[in-house]
């Protein structure tokens, strides 16, 4: 057998994927061997060729994001969104096959990988042939992947109908394969592309609602209702002082700032607030630390949340707006009520006096703020029925507009 070498004209080479032959193809990360997906005899070719255990499964390579509901079923609009962002690119999407991929390819299983190449030559070439192309690297099994057409003709020379010539390839690494066909998505083989970055991108598509109000507005009742919608809530309030307890990081900040409130590797309270209630620079200078140790921490979660499969998700915090986190979500709620409610609820809840309650209600931000600042205001002035259905409708909204 000739192995033909092309290079700008691509349409002999696709003719052969047509006709059921093999076809090497440069990507961005290294060449693969390239046959018809949708082709059992030629699939077979390429176990055959390479000397890979058909017990592998093979991913296929397409020409863009609109491939996914022609090869696959059950996509979810995650997947979409990833390839959206990192197609053409080293990605490659496993999702759930629909009965048109052949069983070689699968291995057997439910499901089927997808990958959109980041090389001119080879999109053109999915684009002429109109097929997914079946394409491993090309190189026998346990041998180093190819990064030029050289190197598979060292390999293939006489064995496979033609090469490609791309060029070398720029990464040299196989694409990460990331199982977004259950929940939570896993990543099967770390490549080219950063977990980091495929759980950030993910992050960037949850809806997330940002709640803030003051003190004894009602607030938990939005955070109940949105863990009763499968979302995630994540308490600020709670991740600082959890942040207090294991980030030696926050302490040392703190202690570096105000010197005398760290004591034992703890922060004495007392000590911090005789030195920041009393000065607003001071305080700034505090929430600067704080606000930004609890941001990240926020989108530490968040990422994991996005890569369990997750879709909702809450944010809860006095300082919001005031934190630049209401910039980070989709929507945010300010909850008002009535001041004496508000105190009501203070006094029963922290077992404190109503002039004690009512100097706290009064030290926090006027309704003003919050309907300044927020996208929904949900008022909390009458039963509880009513406000959960204020606060439904509200969600409702957001979650449609998602």
């Amino acid at each position: 057998m000739e192995t033909r070498l092309f290079s700008e004209d691509l349409a002999g080479a696709a003719e052969i994927i047509k006709a059921g032959g093999l076809v090497a193809v440069p990507t961005e990360t290294v060449y693969g061997l390239a046959g018809n997906g949708l082709d059992e005899a030629a699939v077979a070719e390429i176990y055959e060729v390479k000397g890979r255990p058909e017990r592998k499964p093979l991913s296929l390579m397409v020409p863009g994001p609109e491939a996914m509901e022609l090869y696959c079923r059950e996509v979810p609009a995650a997947a979409k969104a990833l390839a959206r962002r990192f197609w053409p690119g080293p990605l490659t999407i496993v999702l759930k096959a629909k009965p048109l991929i052949p069983e070689i390819v699968r291995a057997g299983g439910e499901t089927v990988g997808l990958r959109c190449p980041d090389h001119e030559k080879t999109l053109a070439l999915l684009r002429q042939t109109g097929l997914p192309l079946a394409a491993p690297s090309a190189n026998p099994s346990g041998q180093p992947s190819p990064k030029t057409a050289g190197e598979v003709l060292a390999y293939f020379d006489g064995q496979i109908d033609g090469v490609i010539d791309g060029g070398p390839c720029g990464l040299g690494r196989e694409s990460t394969l990331l199982d977004m066909s259950a929940r939570p998505y896993k990543i099967l083989r770390q490549g080219a592309l950063p977990e980091e970055e495929i759980a950030a991108a993910l992050a960037e598509e949850l809806t997330v609602i940002g709640i803030t109000g003051g003190s004894g507005s009602g607030k938990t009742t939005a955070l109940e209702l949105i863990e009763q919608l499968g979302g995630l809530v994540i308490d600020c309030d709670a991740v600082y002082h959890q942040l207090l307890r294991e980030s030696g990081t926050l302490l040392r900040e703190i202690g570096e700032s105000f010197p005398g409130v760290i004591t034992d590797g703890e922060l004495d309270r007392k000590a911090l607030g005789a030195q920041v209630f009393a000065d607003e620079e001071k305080l700034r200078r505090l929430n600067a630390v704080t606000h930004r140790h609890i941001g990240r921490e926020v989108e530490r979660r968040l990422a994991q949340w996005a890569m369990a499969g997750g879709s909702l998700a809450a944010v809860d915090a006095i300082g919001l707006i005031e934190s630049g986190l209401g910039s980070r979500c989709t929507a945010v709620f300010g909850v008002l009520a009535p001041e004496e409610e508000r105190v009501r609820r203070i006094m029963a809840r922290d077992g404190i006096t109503r002039d004690y309650a009512l100097l706290r209600v009064r030290a926090q931000k006027p309704d003003r703020f919050f309907e300044e600042n927020c996208s929904h205001i949900i008022k909390n002035d009458g039963d509880r029925a009513h406000f959960t259905e204020k606060l439904k409708q509200s969600i409702q909204e957001v979650l449609g507009n998602g």
